[in-house]
């Protein structure tokens, strides 16, 4: 492989809330690049938040906001009709609520990722993928948005000005039209983590095609959430680094 072939692997942390804990975010985290977190709607609490930021500056992980839907029992994987307004408020919300955190902690907010239902409606969905492409800019606009390959929120990001980062999901299996393949199917979550490092060189090898074009994958996503993350996380870091590809973050560092 291309010896200057590099990709980003994040993944989505601090979605623990109160007493209840969701996710081993301090046994992955030396095995990752970026850590998205969440901000309090889908997940999370500001203890959570506060402790979270702390682990990412411990291991020098790059910090990202990992906005979504008010719907902590849903866990942010139900859609809310919401305005485009409404929306774009919704998410700078949130990201001022992480990086009041950040200030504290002197670590820099990096990136913006979507969270579930939000992240997949944005794919297919152009006024929705611009009201958040809207507050992400209107926020920060150094912050790097990172959406589905190829998809509608990319493009949103583009055509504003943002920095993007075409995202590829080794523990998730596809629909033929490069969209994820919903929760609810049967195998739409891949659990051996041989198959999700061997997905994972596929994706950094071949990219994505969408709408016969060929897109490449700049982050690779390890659901914090999966049962056998840490495992996941291990296996991935291993294939790629035996096929020379560079693991960094997407500021790269």
């Amino acid at each position: 492989m291309d010896p200057t072939v590099s990709v980003d692997l994040n993944c989505d942390l601090g979605e623990s809330f109160g007493r209840y804990a969701l996710g081993e975010d301090a046994a992955i985290m030396p095995l990752i690049t970026s850590a998205n977190l969440a901000c309090g709607f889908h997940a999370g609490d500001p203890d959570v938040m506060a402790r979270t930021v702390e682990l990412v500056k411990q291991h020098g992980v790059a910090l990202g906001a990992h906005p979504g839907y008010p719907d902590l029992q849903g866990f942010g994987r139900r859609q809310i009709g919401l305005t485009p307004g409404e929306m774009c408020n919704m998410i700078i919300y949130q990201l001022g609520a992480l990086d009041g955190f950040a200030r504290v902690a002197d670590v820099p907010l990096v990136h913006v990722k979507p969270h579930g239902a939000l992240y997949n409606l944005a794919a297919v969905n152009r006024e929705v993928a611009d009201a958040i492409a809207q507050a992400v800019f209107n926020f920060d606009r150094s912050l790097i948005l990172v959406g589905l390959a190829g998809s509608l929120l990319v493009k949103a990001g583009e055509s504003i000005g943002l920095r993007i980062a075409n995202e590829g999901f080794p523990d998730r299996a596809y629909l033929p039209d490069g969209q994820l393949m919903p929760r609810d199917q049967q195998s739409a979550v891949i659990h051996d983590p041989q198959a999700v490092a061997e997905n994972a060189l596929v994706l950094v090898k071949n990219g994505m095609r969408v709408d016969g074009e060929k897109i490449s994958i700049d982050t690779l996503c390890l659901h914090g959430d999966n049962e056998l993350a840490v495992e996941n996380a291990r296996a991935v870091r291993k294939i790629l680094s035996a096929e020379g590809v560079i693991i960094s973050s997407l500021n790269g560092k």
